[in-house]
């Protein structure tokens, strides 16, 4: 039960490493020239970096993304809390129930963001305010990285529902 225990909290913290990494990394959309984020766009030719404001195209979208991340690492750091006080206060046999709903919200949170940078990527890169041609990129890890803590929390949060405190 140890090693089991072990594994559900090292999984959990890679998840949170993941959102953490995915939100706050500058690679989200990179090119030979640029990488942006949600946050900024930054140049490599003369390593300036210009802040994402209200004055771009899909400025929503972008505070869609920020935000939903933002939520999803919140929720995530939440649910672990709530499981290690789980841990000390449930009864023998019964299930972690509010850290699953938790952990399922912060992978719903990371799922909506991932989303709608997807779907609105040709638009969010189409923008005049940018100096270089962003639309020629690619995704890049950061992007790669939501997707893969959307997983990582999903599967997590599915951990939680089943799993039965034990002696």
């Amino acid at each position: 039960m140890l090693i089991l225990l072990a594994f559900i909290i090292v999984f959990h913290i890679t998840s949170a490493a993941l959102l953490f990494i995915s939100t706050i990394d500058n690679a989200w959309w990179v090119g030979d020239n640029f990488y942006t984020d949600v946050w900024r766009v930054c140049f490599t030719n003369n390593s300036t970096c210009k802040a994402i404001t209200d004055q771009f195209r899909e400025y929503q979208s972008i505070q869609a993304v920020q935000a939903t991340m933002i939520l999803s690492t919140i929720f995530c750091c939440v649910a672990f809390l709530v499981f290690i006080l789980q841990l000390f206060r449930l009864k023998q046999g019964e299930r972690f129930v509010l850290t699953s709903i938790i952990q399922l919200l912060s992978c719903l949170c990371v799922m909506i963001a991932a989303s709608i940078y997807t779907d609105r990527h040709e638009e969010l890169h189409k923008s005049h305010e940018y100096s270089v041609q962003v639309s020629e990129g690619r995704y890049g890890y950061s992007f790669v990285l939501a997707w893969i803590a959307f997983a990582f929390t999903l599967i997590s949060g599915i951990m939680y529902l089943i799993l039965r405190k034990r002696k």
